[in-house]
Order: C-alpha cells, then sequence, then structure tokens
C-alpha cells in the first residue's frame, strides 16, 4: 500500500471510530502498522488492555546516530450530544476542511506523520533513522503512554521528539504539567426533613471547592507559562432529593508551570482542605520544555518558516500531551509539539482541519527528518 494521498489516509484514520472511553484503538493500530510494514517498518504492537494497542515503529536505524521521534495518539475524545453537521467518523471534506472527529486532535497529525516517514526515506537517507509511537489512551491523561514507559523495554535512545499534536503547524518548545485528583466526602445518612441527625457530604465537599476557588499558587507569572490554574471540572454526591447525602466526589484538575513543584502543590492542598476530604492523584506530569537555542529547535523554526521573535506566536501551550513522559524517558532531550490540526477545534462538534494545513504538515516533517529547509 503506497502513502500518497495524505488526505485519503486521513480519511480512513477518522473511519475508525476511537472515542476514549472505551478506546478500541486496536483496528487502527493494525491498519497502520500494515501500512507501515509495506513500506519497510519494523512494527511492534505492545498490548495496553483488551482491544487497545500501542504502535512502535521503526526503520532505518543505527548505531551511528539516534533516531527522531514521532509521537501521536490514536483515540478521541466522544462525539458531542449536539447535532454534527455531518458524519464524525467519514471524514466529509467542504471548503477545503476535512471533518470528522479527531480531524485536528489528532488524526490528521497521524496521517502527516506516516506520509512523511515513508516519503522520507524515498528522497534521502534519514540520520539515525525514525521511531513512530502512537499510543492507545491519551486522551485522559495520558495513561497509555505511561503504561507504555512502565512496560516496554526498547524505547532506545532519540536524538529528538516531535509530538503531532494540533498547533495549526507552529512550533511550541512546551506545555503546562497536569495534576490530576479526585476529592472525595463521607457523611451520615438521615431523613431529609431531620437533617440534624445526618452529615451532608455534599456540604463539607461545598465547604472544600469554595477553598479551592480562592486557592492561591504562591509563586510568580513565569514568562513563557504564564500562571498555573486550578479547576473543579465534576461534582457529584447524594442518592436522592429526601435523604441528607452520606457521600460526594469531585475533580480537580491543576496545570503547572516550570514555577511550581508538583509534591507542595498536592500537599497544600490536603492541608487546606483538612481530613475530611480524602484525595487520590490521578495524574502527575511535569511540564515539556525546550530551549530556543538548541539547534533542533531553530532548524524546525527555519523549517516551519516561523519567526521565534514573533511575539503572537504561544510558545507554550496549555495542553497536556504524551511528550510529558516522553521526554523523561528519552532523557529530556529537545521536544517540540507540532501538528497541522487547529488548536481551538479540539474537542469540538464539527471538529476539521484544513487541508492545506495536512499537506503542509507533510513537507514539514519530511525536511525535519532530513534535517534541511523547506
Amino acid at each position: 500500500m503506497a502513502c500518497t494521498d495524505v488526505i485519503s489516509l486521513t480519511q480512513k484514520l477518522i473511519g475508525y471510530n476511537t472515542v476514549n472511553p472505551p478506546g478500541n484503538e486496536k483496528a487502527i493500530a493494525g491498519f497502520v502498522g500494515k501500512l507501515l510494514s509495506q513500506n519497510g517498518f519494523h512494527v511492534e504492537y505492545p498490548l495496553f488492555a483488551e482491544n487497545r494497542l500501542h504502535l512502535v515503529a521503526e526503520r532505518g536505524l543505527s548505531g551511528k546516530a539516534q533516531p527522531i521521534v514521532l509521537s501521536g495518539h490514536f483515540d478521541t475524545v466522544p462525539v458531542a450530544k449536539h447535532d454534527w453537521e455531518s458524519d464524525p467518523f467519514n471524514g466529509t471534506i467542504i471548503d477545503n476542511k476535512i471533518f470528522g472527529r479527531g480531524s485536528s486532535d489528532m488524526k490528521g497529525g497521524l496521517a502527516a506523520m506516516i506520509c512523511a516517514a515513508v516519503g522520507s526515506f524515498k528522497e534521502g537517507t534519514p540520520k539515525g533513522g525514525i521511531r513512530i509511537i502512537f499510543t492507545a489512551g491519551e486522551e485522559l491523561g495520558c495513561q497509555g503512554v505511561v503504561q507504555l514507559a512502565e512496560k516496554y523495554k526498547k524505547f532506545g535512545s532519540a536524538r529528538a521528539i516531535i509530538v503531532g499534536e494540533p498547533t495549526a503547524n507552529v512550533p511550541a518548545i512546551g506545555h503546562k504539567g497536569a495534576i490530576y485528583m479526585t476529592a472525595s466526602t463521607t457523611g451520615i445518612t438521615a431523613h431529609s426533613s431531620m437533617p440534624d441527625l445526618g452529615i451532608n457530604a455534599i456540604y463539607i465537599a461545598a465547604r472544600a471547592i469554595s477553598k479551592i476557588e480562592k486557592f492561591e499558587f504562591g509563586v510568580e507569572m513565569d514568562p513563557l507559562f504564564g500562571f498555573p490554574t486550578i479547576n473543579v471540572g465534576r461534582m457529584s454526591g447524594g442518592m436522592n432529593l429526601n435523604s441528607v447525602p452520606d457521600q460526594a466526589e469531585f475533580t480537580i484538575d491543576v496545570r503547572t508551570t516550570n514555577s511550581t513543584v508538583h509534591s507542595e502543590i498536592i500537599q497544600r492542598l490536603k492541608d487546606d482542605l483538612g481530613d475530611e476530604v480524602n484525595i487520590t492523584v490521578l495524574v502527575d506530569q511535569n511540564p515539556v520544555f525546550t530551549n530556543e537555542d538548541e539547534p533542533f529547535v531553530r532548524m524546525v523554526y527555519d523549517t516551519s518558516k516561523v519567526d521565534p521573535i514573533n511575539a503572537d506566536q504561544a510558545k507554550v501551550l496549555p495542553y497536556l500531551t504524551d511528550g510529558s513522559v516522553l521526554q523523561r524517558v528519552y532523557h529530556g532531550v529537545p521536544t517540540v509539539i507540532l501538528g497541522p490540526g487547529q488548536p481551538e477545534m479540539a474537542h469540538k462538534t464539527n471538529e476539521f482541519c484544513f487541508i492545506k494545513n495536512i499537506e503542509t504538515a507533510v513537507n514539514i516533517y519530511r525536511n525535519i527528518i532530513l534535517n534541511r529547509k523547506n
């Protein structure tokens, strides 16, 4: 199977329903793996969970130089309840845009990386070769790549990482870290007409949430990352209208900067909320950052035709990526987030990606792989 039409490939990838949960990334991993195998790549499928596979593919590796790593994920967020104007799993093309769940986040990026990786061997000899790492289970907090880092034993070395998340082809040199937590409270149930006989777990949670709203990080604004943020995104509790609730639960989402220490934030929250609130940490990933003076970053800027002095350019992103784990796995190598998707379209109804951006991304990735300017 040839890899000459990146838009057709994007449509095929969108056609795989990989909404997470449950993910179901096995079929798409098999399709991509077959395509890469037919084009000279050695492919492995590390298991994530039932019907869920990662993909690791390599070609051209040698002991003379380190490969470049291309990173992406197969899963997508759910399709919103609001009506789509087209089938979200069809890859409909309208007005030079391709519509569908994952078109921007990030199946357009996957297709561009695949075509660039295959095409680079037809045009030259990539220095050190290429390693592709496409994961299952990214959307709920990068659990997939965390599991892969723990279980997979053949990561090897790397000279740099490109993460193909949506940036509209504008390279970013980092992103915020994340701490995801659940917090639970316990009370004593009673009839709602006699609330004094019970302890209301929702009231305990509400007092805690009010403290979180006023939480101060006590750090100065980072010149690139800005301020850290905190958000309560979900709250639930109780059994019925006419009972005092004996349980409640809510989530805490902290986005961190280079000026924050995760362990200190977690401990401060536990201290502030007190013994009435039980906190469980679900995700704990540090920020990603690469200095602009790194030769690899300068080359990516040149290849992408981006002026790093442009004040309107977002050099650091607010969202989390697999790069937070992979940069650690590869001992801090230069890591750039760069993909054709529209950041503002990620997770939205009628998600789309500009066709031109996907086609341009193929050229950008290929030139980065071959270490040359456009």
